[in-house]
């Protein structure tokens, strides 16, 4: 496996993202609030979550190609 190297605010958005996904996904099993509120706002974050999973991946993946330029001194 080769290494891939992610920029701090990458990384972040990437955790963002999970956070997203799961708590649509706990809303959405929970009981606590109405079954109204909680479906659109479960389904909100999870879709938020979603759409925005796969142009992180992209970017991550794709990122890590690049090489690093080392300097000499």
């Amino acid at each position: 496996m080769k290494p891939r190297h992610i920029s701090l605010p990458l990384l972040a958005a990437i955790a963002a993202t999970r956070g997203m996904l799961g708590a649509g996904i706990g809303l959405l099993v929970s009981g606590r609030i109405s079954e109204a509120r909680r479906r659109n706002v479960g389904r909100t974050l999870l879709s938020v979550g979603i759409a925005s999973t796969v142009p992180l991946l992209w970017r991550a993946l794709r990122g890590g190609r690049r090489s690093v330029t080392q300097v000499n001194a």
